[in-house]
């Protein structure tokens, strides 16, 4: 077990989601990646290879755990099951970072392998500060929320998404994990302006800044519809708004996300230098 008292902040440096295949090659070869992202549903089981793997690796470096399957906005009570086994998770590992995305991916007893929209409602505001109370007493530390990819919005919103963020931290405690993908694909769907969601964004919340590729599609109508794909580099457009969110929060440990059609390490390695040269640059 890792002792609280010297865990690692996560280093305001770029950080890469592990994939096995890369294992060797962080070892021999990690710059200038300072950090590494785990999901924490790959590493819920009892031991084997990737426990082993992780154990290793956490000797090393900060380590991030990335939650997808809690349902932080499901309709249901969450299920104590799946929390029990993130907080075994939490308990042995000591991440220096934890996090979950502002979706629903539950229904009942079935889970749907999404992570779905909600409606910004004051019901649905109760209902996720509920949850990410929960979330927190029963881990014992404080959560990231991620900012979603949007496709659609609902008729019965009446909240800004902005405002429905700070709220949540406001009212939990929690931090707030900004996707600069997300803002895009999102911003670009509805039809709105990613800067000016960027210069709004409470970046004093800012705990973690996550970067990934998109698919380009269009809609029935011919207009424009991006899908967050985690599959590919992230986009010249998407840089530039990272550039602008490190003038406006400062240097944010920053992590690359390449999670479909993994490449070779020299390739995700090279997205981790162009971040890190824009927290230089902006630091300097």
């Amino acid at each position: 077990m890792f002792d609280a008292k010297t865990r690692p902040d996560l280093p305001a440096k770029p950080g890469v989601g592990y994939k096995p295949q890369h294992f060797t090659d962080i070892l021999e070869n990690p710059a200038p990646v300072g950090w590494l992202e785990v999901h924490a549903e790959n590493y819920m089981g009892d031991g084997g290879r990737p426990l082993a793997q992780l154990r290793h690796l956490a000797e090393r470096f900060p380590i991030s755990v990335h939650g997808v399957g809690l349902s932080i906005g499901g309709e249901g009570p969450l299920d104590p099951d799946h929390l029990a086994r993130l907080k075994r998770l939490c308990d042995w590992l000591n991440p220096a970072s934890f996090s979950e995305h502002l979706a629903w991916s539950t229904h009942g007893a079935e889970f749907l392998n999404d992570l779905l929209p909600l409606p910004y409602t004051d019901a649905t505001l109760a209902r996720v500060v509920g949850h990410i109370d929960r979330v927190q007493d029963a881990v014992g530390r404080r959560m990231l929320l991620e900012n979603p990819s949007v496709y659609v919005d609902f008729t019965e919103t009446n909240l800004d998404e902005i405002d429905f963020l700070t709220e949540i931290a406001a009212r939990t405690g929690c931090g707030l994990l900004l996707d600069v993908n997300n803002v895009y694909v999102s911003c670009t769907n509805r039809k709105t302006g990613w800067n000016d969601y960027i210069d709004r964004f409470p970046h004093h919340h800012v705990g973690e800044i996550h970067l990934g590729g998109h698919d380009a599609q269009a809609d029935d109508t011919g207009a424009a519809l991006l899908i967050d794909a985690h599959g590919s580099e992230v986009t010249d457009p998407v840089w530039a708004l990272y550039d602008r969110t490190i003038r406006a929060s400062g240097a944010k440990p920053t992590l690359i996300e390449w999670d479909n059609d993994v490449p070779d390490w020299p390739v995700l390695a090279a997205e981790a230098a162009r971040a890190a040269q824009i927290l230089n640059r902006v630091a300097a």
